[in-house]
């Protein structure tokens, strides 16, 4: 692994950068994730608030308008979580993107890096068993003349 570093230096810096770029958009997408819950989780509260307040109210005018005036609040509140939600869903398909993008130049390095290492073992294997058999062929060409 030595030689294979060696021969790669500058390649293996890329794989550590992309790594690095990698690790960095997985951690975006999950910070964005858990943000896209906590607004899905907002709009199920109000929506909940919505759907548990009463419809009407037996009282006097002024209750019937103040019940008016807040269920158009939550209505309004709810509105508002809703948007919030959807715009943090296109944050999280950017950030979706943006990781795979990155993860796809990652395994591109490290496949290219696999690639040179498997020819390096193979042009090894080949140089060490042309000199096994001229180790064979000399001891043959000894054994010949006795």
């Amino acid at each position: 692994m030595v030689s294979a570093t060696r021969h790669d230096r500058g390649l293996h810096a890329v794989a550590r950068v992309r790594g690095v770029r990698e690790h960095d958009s997985r951690l975006g997408l999950q910070l964005a994730l858990a943000e896209q819950r906590s607004r899905d989780a907002r709009v199920a509260e109000v929506a909940d608030r919505l759907a548990q307040a009463p419809a009407t109210l037996d009282g006097s005018p002024a209750a019937l308008i103040g019940l008016r005036l807040g269920l158009s609040t939550l209505g309004d509140t709810l509105r508002e979580a809703r948007a919030e939600a959807d715009a943090q869903r296109l944050v999280v398909a950017d950030a979706r993107a943006r990781w795979q993008r990155v993860a796809t130049d990652l395994r591109a390095v490290e496949q290219l890096l696999d690639r040179r290492d498997a020819r390096r073992r193979a042009e090894r294997a080949k140089a060490e068993a042309r000199e096994l058999d001229d180790l064979a062929s000399l001891r043959w060409a000894r054994e010949a003349v006795r």
